[in-house]
């Protein structure tokens, strides 16, 4: 162990190295031309409706953390003070990440605009530069201070304090930017696009500004929160675990694990390089495969070394990475316009919305078929090579690139952005909008292989968080015949459901708000939809931004609330520990299938949406492309908002039931 011990710094060493990468990395972004003035204009209206969202959303935040900081401190058996400290460090952590990433994205879009004017590749590499900020900040960060918090603790029931605090801030981060972008994107696509016949990012749209501003809170920095508690989450329960199975080994190795995936990230993205003829999807493609083959064959020799008396590990890790990887191509299969499933639900739109949204619907659900296939396939072959502790290590496989995954999704928005802002400057040639769209193409199926990698490593995730959570509390095994534990599953099966309800249900009512509004400017502003006048573009951020605040907390406050009152009620008939377990598992059986069909569905309407729009049965403007915007907008609260956030759902619940109730039980 000696020789071993000396390995530890290097886990927060490479955590810094991933910070220093992410700041040459914004330098480069900084450093490059902003365009025209126009274009510098409409990108300081997106960048200040971003920030000022942020601040409002922290600051309401806050006052939870603090409440929570409390409560761990005052009533924790055992470690108290320590544990909340590492709470609030996870929670800092997590709020950092997405602060400095959404900075550098509210940057890099309008320079990618201007690099478009130049050449595709000059554009790919901005808005990919400015992606893996948001990259590089999750990684390094969530390694960095797991690293230092073991180092000055050596008790990972104590670090688990730390994934508490960045899955609170995930949930209430994805859940507000979810709320916040659907709101804007609902109302610029009913009232802009169907009822006054607007192009995409059409600046006579009140909603535009808001829409774009969405973008980056939703997909950037709720993004971001969310991969980051997934990163977080997957080692510390490996560490949980691992100290059980094979002591200082075990909780070493995931540490690892992660640096090597950390450096195999950096080096895989210096092959993101395009031209003007390629697809700069194989360019991403390129950087991922890079940096995964790079990080399997690193890992190799890590397990080789640390515990070579386990050499089955690898095959736990390289089972992960494969699931997750396939689960991501089989999301593109359902979502992408090029295949069938996509295709059907556009020609699905001659007919009307209704069937539009029927046929969505049935390739959602049947899109749960394969990936859970391959989550049960990981899941066995990690149980027969490590045990739970293999399972854990399979979830550290499949997040280990999370620095290359979330730079490839968070480039998505920014070339989203960037074609916003060609279509609201008047100046710019039709090539610059004409490159951006098709960095956009690629960014949508991106974003989609992206939430399915999300869905997959929520699942292993969780399961390991549970395995940890039954091994604290002292729970063998989980008898389903045992009625309160079966009291258990239906609730756990139901939670997601009415999680699901509350999300969708905010974007609803926001929604709903920003159709009046968007209606109202129309109505009242002359000369608007002519273009002599200019739209109120900040009332629209208001209304986003408030609806987005005020709706977050419920659905927030349940993934705290319900564990610990399911733990603490059946404990008075002791059976909570037992109770407490059939509620995860059972949340972790509907969560999951009911993620991967929200996610799906709402990609897939989207895509159709857009295959119509290219020219397809009518086109633009035809009655079967007005029944597809209706699709999309119904899709837009399942892929943006309730789909993704229940991926922290199902690990924070976890994480509370290990941090406040095994302790107790």
């Amino acid at each position: 162990m000696g020789n071993l011990q000396s390995l530890l710094p290097y886990a927060p060493a490479i955590g810094a190295i991933s910070l220093l990468f992410a700041v040459y990395l914004a330098g480069k972004v900084s450093k490059a031309d902003p365009g025209t003035e126009t274009m510098v204009k409409i990108s300081g209206y997106i960048a200040d409706g971003a920030m000022s969202f942020l601040r409002k959303q922290y600051t309401a935040i806050a006052v939870f953390v603090v409440v929570v900081f409390l409560v761990l401190g005052l009533l924790l058996p055992a470690n108290s003070w320590q544990t909340a400290i590492c709470f609030l460090v996870g929670a800092l952590s997590s709020a950092a990440a997405g602060f400095f990433g959404m900075k550098v994205a509210t940057k890099a879009n309008v320079r990618t605009t201007q690099a478009a004017r130049s050449s595709q590749n000059a554009a790919l590499g901005i808005a990919f530069s400015g992606g893996a900020v948001m990259g590089m900040c999750v990684t390094g960060l969530g390694l960095l201070g797991l690293g230092i918090l073991y180092m000055i603790f050596r008790e990972p029931t104590i670090v688990n304090g730390f994934a508490m605090g960045g899955s609170s801030i995930a949930l209430f981060g994805r859940v507000g930017g979810g709320i916040y972008t659907k709101a804007a994107d609902v109302g610029a696509d009913l009232v802009g696009k169907v009822e006054a016949g607007l192009p995409e990012d059409d600046p006579r749209n009140p909603a535009t500004i808001a829409d774009n501003v969405g973008d980056n809170v939703g997909d950037v920095a709720g993004m971001g929160s969310d991969l980051f508690e997934s990163y977080v989450g997957s080692i510390v329960s490996a560490m949980t675990l691992g100290v059980l199975a094979l002591g200082f080994d075990g909780i070493l190795l995931p540490l690892i694990i992660a640096a090597t995936g950390i450096l195999a990230s950096i080096i895989g993205t210096f092959f993101v390089r395009t031209d003007e003829d390629s697809n700069p999807l194989k360019a991403l493609n390129l950087g991922t495969t890079v940096a995964n083959v790079l990080f399997l064959v690193a890992a190799f020799f890590a397990v080789r070394v640390i515990t070579p008396g386990q050499p089955g590990l690898f095959w736990a890790i390289l089972g992960g990475m494969i699931a997750g990887t396939l689960i991501g191509f089989i999301t593109q299969y359902y979502t992408a316009a090029e295949y069938k499933p996509t295709q059907g639900i556009a020609k699905a739109a001659t007919t009307g919305p209704a069937t539009v949204i029927i046929e969505g619907l049935g390739v959602g659900m049947f899109s749960t078929f394969i990936p859970v296939i391959l989550i049960c396939a990981a899941i066995i072959l990690a149980f027969v090579t490590g045990g739970l502790y293999g399972i854990a290590l399979a979830a550290v496989g499949m997040l280990a690139t999370t620095g290359m995954v979330v730079a490839v999704d968070a480039y998505g928005p920014i070339a989203d952005n960037a074609g916003g802002i060609a279509e609201m400057t008047p100046e710019l040639p039709e090539s610059v909008r004409e490159t951006t769209d098709k960095l956009d193409a690629v960014g949508n199926t991106t974003a989609a292989i992206g939430k399915g990698f999300a869905i997959g490593s929520a699942a292993l995730t969780a399961l390991a968080l549970m395995a940890a959570y039954a091994q604290v509390a002292g729970i063998k095994s989980i008898d389903i015949l045992n009625p309160w534990v079966i009291v258990g599953l239906l609730i756990g099966g139901m939670l997601p459901f009415f999680f699901c309800a509350m999300t969708m249900g905010a974007v609803g009512r926001a929604a709903g708000k920003m159709v009046e509004e968007v209606r109202r400017q129309f109505r009242e502003i002359k000369g608007l939809l002519d273009g002599t006048a200019t739209a109120d573009y900040v009332r629209c951020v208001e209304i986003s931004t408030s609806a987005a605040i005020r709706e977050m907390i419920a659905p927030g406050l349940l993934a705290i609330i319900a564990p610990i009152l399911v733990g603490f009620g059946f404990s008075l008939v002791d059976a909570g520990a037992e109770a407490l377990g059939g509620m995860l598992a059972g949340s972790i059986v509907s969560g999951v299938c009911l993620a991967i069909m929200l996610a799906n569905s709402g990609g897939a309407w989207d895509n159709a949406k857009k295959h119509i729009e290219e020219g397809n049965y009518g086109g633009k403007n035809s009655p079967a492309h007005a029944a597809a915007v209706e699709g999309d907008t119904v899709g837009d609260p399942c892929k943006d908002t309730a789909g993704p956030s229940l991926n922290i759902l199902l690990k924070l619940m976890s994480i509370v039931s290990l941090v406040f109730v095994a302790p107790f039980l």
